[in-house]
């Protein structure tokens, strides 16, 4: 039986005990075959996958991948399924036996069997045209040579699903894909089928393989993020926070030179923080003066380098002579070599190559004395008339600015001892001021209080009484109109009543009709309204000449586009610059003429109290 078979899908070795006809006789097969309408094909031990589309490293048992780890087949250039092979190789099948069917490959002249678009992850085929009377042990039997199978999904319409444990198993089941399945020896039509295997898009597999994707995206964001903290630069160490005893420390950290440029920093987050305050005021001044002090060795630091620069640049130049001596020396050489007395005992080609060396080596020698005179030019625009003192005057200039450098320190130091003094003294005036708080009772705080609300309730009456007062000046001038008004029409009702009766009198003494006495009557009343009007135009009018007006109309401006009034110094301000003849006391007259365009209110209270004037003309035309 076929349990003795080394491999169902590769070479196939048969018990020829367990069949009926002879193994080794073709004639037979050949008639089997004919009988099935089937070409027959050849039987030794063939593989029924070739090398060339088989999988790399693939173990005939189709129980395993020897070398192989399962691999996403969607990956860009790691699928599983090789290119297809050349159209001009055939590939042959074999016939398969299993213990209940038989496999009979499909006719190799027919085109191949077409499949869908793989899906991603895909473990599971779909298979059909099963014969009918397969059961699922049979077809159990038929695929689970492909590989491990965890479900079979069977239906009555002679298909099933069939679902493998790795994706790699799926292109085993393919390749059955087109084999005629015959059950046992039965020629019945329900005991045999031709099998179409194609890809089925599962669920169960599309969630597999995103998980996988899922997996494999994790491990590339962890690998980036790897490679990224291997690359990022080191962060900077993190800034204490300010403190008395880390001061302190800091202060010893900025005197030492080695430890200069970490103190610095620190010092400076600080003073950005906004740690200075007038407590820590002169324990900062005392680390910036420390600072300050550095000052001086960087100056001798960079007077140490300029030297060491001009030895250096001494040292090239002795170098760069010393080398254009020796190809001076050089040139000599080949200039005495190509003299008659020694050039006719060489030959021609020792001529060309020591004529080659001449022109190459004057060409290096030009070259380097063109940069030594550009060297000695810049020397000498550099140096000072006399060359001879130009070695201690470099040295007088660095003890110059050395005592220089100590001159500032000591001034920098001078005015930091009158700064602390200064600084001790204002503290000692802010303690003693805070003790004589301290001493202050809580009836002195009261006192303090009411004596605040008294200030600020008088300030309100003050504010009032200002205002009734004004009241009462208005009042009263109003009245006096009044009692002239009134004190006139009376003198003029007597005269009117004095005219009537003699008019009367002249009247029934000349005879005159009672129409005449009517008409006397209207006139007298006319006389008395005309002579109220001209009253009142008299009242109003106020204005003397042109001037007048035209100052009107220009204060009347002014004060429309200033809705919350102007003092009177302010408008005088403003006038002045149209006439500068004309002064505040005239202005106010003015103003004071004419209440019912212009009115006066006082802002403020006490000390702030303010006296300003509006234009209120459109209140008195609706009033009116």
């Amino acid at each position: 039986m076929m349990a003795a078979a080394a491999d169902g899908l590769g070479s196939i070795a048969i018990d020829t005990t367990q069949l009926n006809m002879s193994v080794t006789d073709p004639t037979a097969w050949a008639t089997a075959m004919n009988n099935l309408g089937m070409v027959p094909v050849g039987l030794a031990g063939q593989q029924l996958v070739s090398d060339s589309i088989c999988v790399p490293g693939f173990d005939p048992s189709l129980n395993m991948m020897t070398g192989i780890t399962p691999i996403n087949p969607m990956i860009p250039g790691m699928g599983l399924v090789p290119p297809p092979p050349p159209t001009d190789m055939s590939v042959v099948k074999e016939i398969i036996h299993c213990k209940s069917c038989t496999l009979f490959p499909p006719n190799p002249n027919l085109p191949p069997p077409s499949t869908r678009e793989r899906p991603p992850g895909c473990k599971t085929v779909f298979v059909g045209g099963l014969p009918e009377n397969a059961t699922e042990e049979i077809i159990q039997e038929v695929f689970e040579q492909c590989g491990d199978i965890t479900a079979i999904r069977k239906s009555k319409k002679n298909f099933c699903h069939i679902r493998f444990a790795e994706e790699f198993m799926v292109d085993k089941a393919i390749y059955l894909s087109g084999y005629r399945m015959r059950l046992g020896s039965s020629t019945d039509k329900k005991d045999s089928g031709r099998l179409h295997v194609d890809f089925a898009q599962a669920r169960d597999d599309f969630y597999e393989w995103e998980c996988k994707q899922r997996m494999l995206a994790r491990e590339e964001r962890h690998r980036r993020k790897l490679e990224e903290d291997r690359l990022r630069p080191p962060s900077p160490p993190a800034i204490m926070h300010y403190s008395e005893h880390e001061a302190t420390l800091l202060a010893e950290k900025l005197k030492d030179d080695s430890k200069f440029s970490e103190a610095i920093t620190v010092l400076l987050t600080w003073i950005e923080r906004g740690e200075v305050n007038r407590r820590s005021a002169n324990q900062f001044y005392s680390m910036v003066q420390s600072a300050n002090s550095h000052v001086r060795r960087l100056m001798n630091e960079k007077a140490n380098h300029e030297q060491e620069m001009e030895q250096a640049k001494e040292n090239f130049k002795d170098a760069l002579t010393g080398i254009l001596t020796q190809f001076e020396q050089i040139v000599a050489v080949f200039n005495a070599s190509a003299r008659q007395k020694a050039w006719d005992h060489f030959s021609k080609a020792q001529r060309k190559n020591i004529d080659i060396w001449r022109k190459h080596s004057e060409e290096l020698r030009n070259a380097h004395s063109e940069q030594l005179m550009g060297i000695r030019r810049e020397e000498e625009m550099e140096m000072s008339d006399d060359e001879s003192t130009d070695t201690p005057n470099k040295k007088m200039r660095v003890d110059e600015s050395a005592l220089a450098a100590q001159a500032y320190a000591l001034k920098e130091e001078n005015d930091s001892l009158r700064w602390q003094l200064d600084a001790y003294r204002n503290e000692v005036e802010l303690l003693k001021q805070e003790k004589g708080q301290l001493f202050r009772t809580e009836e002195n705080l009261t006192k303090d209080q009411q004596l605040q609300f008294l200030q600020q309730t008088m300030q309100g009456m003050q504010q009032q009484l200002l205002t009734i007062q004004e009241e009462l000046k208005n009042k009263k001038s109003e009245l006096e109109q009044a009692k002239e008004e009134q004190s006139h029409t009376q003198a003029l009702v007597k005269v009117l009543q004095e005219q009537l009766k003699s008019a009367k009198e002249l009247a029934e003494t000349n005879g005159h009709s009672h129409e005449d006495a009517n008409e006397i009557n209207v006139l007298t009343v006319a006389l008395v309204n005309q002579d109220r009007e001209n009253n009142t135009e008299k009242r109003t009018q106020g204005l003397k000449s042109e001037k007048e007006a035209l100052l009107i109309g220009i204060i009347s401006t002014f004060l429309h586009v200033h809705p919350f009034g102007a003092n009177i110094e302010y408008l005088w301000s403003y006038m002045q610059q149209l006439d500068s003849k004309i002064s505040a006391n005239e202005i106010e007259m003015l103003l004071m003429r004419l209440p019912r365009m212009f009115k006066q209110e006082f802002t403020g209270v006490g000390a702030t109290l303010e006296k300003r004037w509006k234009f209120c003309a459109f209140e008195g035309i609706k009033t009116t």
